[in-house]
């Protein structure tokens, strides 16, 4: 195989000196991505790749919506952009849920067939923006401000009104 095709060659102006400069990226282009699915490359002291997040989080739920909960993953944010991402999430994630429910079958000594999970993981033209849409949706809200600290309030009180939250009650 051609390993020239996954090099890109990226050409731009030095901002100081204004001399053009030419650099080739090649296995960098993949790191970024990458890191979601092994922390660990960034650093050894994470080593739970999102797909297992994801799963942990929605077996934590109330058993009855965690079947429309695996159906109903949507993907929201710039970092979820990355070409096949959503794909590879769903996949990744598919393999754990799979695992779980072969094991569940082999502990029942065969008795017990799980009924298979539908694991979809969505992907939306609001994507990238969604986080923020999200956000402004809530900001437009009346009860948004009365959970809000004022500018005033920060600067009588100080640093420590950030420690509470009107919603959630106090932070550690």
């Amino acid at each position: 195989t051609d390993g020239s095709k996954w090099i890109k060659q990226y050409t731009g102006i030095n901002a100081i000196s204004k001399k053009e400069f030419s650099i080739d990226v090649g296995y960098e282009r993949f790191l970024g991505p990458e890191i979601f699915f092994h922390p660990e490359f960034a650093n050894p002291d994470f080593t739970q790749p999102i797909s297992e997040v994801v799963d942990e989080v929605i077996q934590n739920c109330p058993i009855d919506v965690r079947r429309p909960l695996y159906k109903n993953i949507v993907l929201s944010g710039g970092s979820t952009m990355f070409r096949d991402f959503g794909r590879r999430l769903q996949r990744d994630l598919k393999r754990t849920v799979d695992a779980r429910l072969k094991l569940s079958e082999e502990l029942s000594g065969g008795r017990l067939k799980p009924k298979p999970i539908d694991v979809q993981v969505i992907t939306h033209h609001m994507q990238r923006y969604a986080v923020w849409f999200g956000g402004s949706m809530l900001a437009s809200t009346p009860e948004f401000y009365q959970v809000c600290h004022t500018k005033k309030d920060y600067e009588e009180i100080g640093p420590s009104i950030c420690r509470h939250n009107p919603v959630f009650g106090v932070m550690s």
